[in-house]
Formats: C-alpha cells, sequence, structure tokens
C-alpha cells in the first residue's frame, strides 16, 4: 500500500500491513484531505463525505457530483468521484461512486535484482449507499462496497459494508456520528487456495461544533474505538530512552498510555466565510500519522494537513494538503457542481 512506500529507516514504525484493499482508507477528497484524512461528523451538501458515513447523506446532497485527484508520490494516484440523489417520499438519500488507486508501472526484478520487465498495479471499489432520516434529529445509512485489485497479474475481489449512525442538533450546532467501517471479507485471494486476508476494518466516533458567533466549525474524530493498543512494537527500536552519562530508563507508564491515547485522535477545524460560505478555510492534525511518520531528532509537519475551498459561479473548487514527512506531502484537488443550479 501507499504507506509502506513512505518508510524511512530512521522513522517510527507504522500500524499496518495487517489487513487487505488498505486503499480504501485513503481521503475521498481535498477537503477531507486538508481536515486531517477523516471526517465523519459534519452534515452538509458535501457527496463526498458519505463514502466514510452514509447516514450523512441527505436532501441538498440531491443532484450533486463530485471529482476528486489525488497526487502521491512516485506517480502513485488516486481519486473518487461520486453523485447523490434524495428520494422524498421516502425521506432517502442515495449514492454511488467509484474509488480507483493506480501504483503506475512497476519495475520486475529477478533474484539479482536485475529488471527483467514491468508490471502494472491497480486497485478500484464501486460504492453504493443509502441514508435515511428516521427521526428530525437521528439519520442512519449504510454503503456496500464491490473490490477488485490486480496486483502483477493476479486479482483479488472483495465486498466490503459501512454502517453509520448520525445525531445532529441543529439548534445547538453540534453533530455526533458513530461509524463502523470496512466490514466485509474478500471473495477471492490473489493465489489460488491462499487464507482470505482481513480488510481494514475500523470503528471510529466523531463529534463537531459550530460556533454561534464565529464562521468556524471545530471536529474532532477518535478513530481505532474498537482497539485500544494502536502502539506499534518495533523489534528493532531500542526499549529504553537514554540520556548523556546516565543509564538507560523505561519510559514512565504514564507516558506511554497518553502517546497511545493521542493517536486515536483527528483534530481539525474550518473557517465558512462569506453569507453561502463560499469561501472556506481548513487545517487539521492527525495524531497517528504525524507520530507514525516522525523522525528521531527531526521537526517536520507530518500529520498536519491544511487547505482551502472556494465556489465559483456554479463550482466549487478545493484543494488539500497533507504532511506524509519530512520528505514532502500530497496534493488533493476536488470539483464538485450541482445539476439544479444549472437550471
Amino acid at each position: 500500500m501507499v504507506s509502506a512506500i513512505l518508510v524511512s529507516t530512521f522513522s517510527f514504525a507504522q500500524l499496518g500491513g495487517n489487513s487487505t484493499y488498505a486503499f480504501m482508507n485513503l481521503s475521498p477528497s481535498a477537503r477531507v484531505t486538508a481536515l486531517g484524512g477523516n471526517l465523519i461528523a459534519v452534515q452538509d451538501d458535501d457527496v463526498s463525505l458519505a463514502h466514510a458515513n452514509p447516514s450523512l447523506l441527505n436532501a441538498t446532497m440531491h443532484q450533486q457530483l463530485t471529482f476528486n485527484h489525488n497526487f502521491h508520490f512516485a506517480g502513485i494516484q488516486n481519486g473518487y468521484a461520486a453523485y447523490g440523489h434524495h428520494l422524498e417520499k421516502w425521506r432517502t438519500t442515495f449514492h454511488g461512486g467509484v474509488q480507483y488507486t493506480n501504483y503506475g508501472d512497476l519495475d520486475a526484478t529477478d533474484v539479482l535484482a536485475q529488471v527483467t520487465g514491468s508490471f502494472k498495479v491497480a486497485e478500484y471499489a464501486v460504492v453504493l449507499g443509502a441514508g435515511y432520516q428516521a427521526y428530525d434529529r437521528l439519520s442512519i445509512g449504510a454503503n456496500i462496497k464491490w473490490i477488485s485489485s490486480q496486483l502483477a497479474g493476479a486479482q483479488s475481489m472483495g465486498i466490503s459494508g459501512d454502517l453509520g449512525v448520525t445525531y445532529s442538533d441543529t439548534s445547538r450546532l453540534l453533530t455526533v456520528a458513530f461509524v463502523a467501517k470496512n466490514i466485509g471479507t474478500q471473495l477471492t485471494t490473489y493465489e489460488e487456495g491462499a487464507p482470505f486476508e482481513k480488510l481494514p476494518f475500523e470503528m471510529q466516533l466523531g463529534i463537531s461544533k459550530r460556533l454561534r458567533y464565529l464562521p468556524f466549525r471545530l471536529s474532532v474524530v477518535y478513530r481505532y474505538f474498537d482497539r485500544w493498543n494502536v502502539l506499534y512494537d518495533d523489534p528493532n527500536a531500542e526499549d529504553t530512552t537514554t540520556d548523556f552519562g546516565e543509564a538507560p530508563t523505561e519510559p514512565s507508564q504514564t507516558a506511554v498510555f497518553f502517546n497511545n491515547f493521542l493517536r486515536h485522535f483527528v483534530f481539525n477545524g474550518e473557517f465558512l466565510f462569506g453569507k453561502k460560505e463560499n469561501f472556506r478555510l481548513r487545517a487539521g492534525y492527525a495524531a497517528l500519522l504525524g507520530r507514525e511518520m516522525s523522525l528521531e531528532n527531526y521537526r517536520s509537519l507530518a500529520g498536519f494537513t491544511f487547505g482551502i475551498g472556494i465556489k465559483i459561479n456554479r463550482f466549487r473548487l478545493d484543494y488539500g494538503r497533507m504532511h506524509y514527512h519530512l520528505a514532502g506531502g500530497i496534493n488533493h484537488l476536488s470539483i464538485s457542481t450541482n445539476f439544479r443550479e444549472f437550471r
């Protein structure tokens, strides 16, 4: 997966490598990228948000169309395109989308590292989902995703789903959401007879609060609600810390606890300017990414994100940048529109 390519010899080891189809956890839009890579508790007209939380689907997404493309390192690219449609008599909003990741042409080598040719790697997911307004403040939703992955001629297919619940209190400008992502299984493996691999299942809890007298919304997402320990036990790393002239000391249990606890969080904020909120500034911090991609004895912006959004005429343009590592970051671009505005 993409994160495996970014590993540095001196970086803190990453949490990952335990599941297949990890590309499904990539950010679907520039807006989400700019807000830390996870946004599950904001309910507005952005249909791309339903990729992670289908219970965010609502009537304002009716006939909304979005295209998103992300430029990764080494020519790797991924994107997401989606469309939303609301049926008032059913109090239900539907959406469909396609998520894709293309790793480009890779060198094929023999055991002596001699190049013998090239091969392609690509992964796709077709997404269909629906969100139902159960009560005035409560909505529920579900996604189903058909997955196809091609790795150097080998192919695997799978199916997964997402379940979401969102509580929105418009009087308090408060939204709370809970999501279970990537519930599913492989249907076929890359190698015949190989055991099925796990999907990147994850539970998330999110909350957002818009300030009443300031055009600003704060959001916090708690990741891996189903798993407490997200620290990676690197067998090549030292288990102790050393000060000059002193014996090695074990890190305190309190330090270990807070190190692990903070890794669960994604913090972000969004300024919404203008009567119709046509100009937006965004920033976020993904604590897990920040810690995993940090380098010893070096400062970096790993885990920090920022972006901008502007609506011009009938089109909304968004840009998001996420810093993965001291070596640099990725750039995400989005364009969206609503067919109703053309009438």
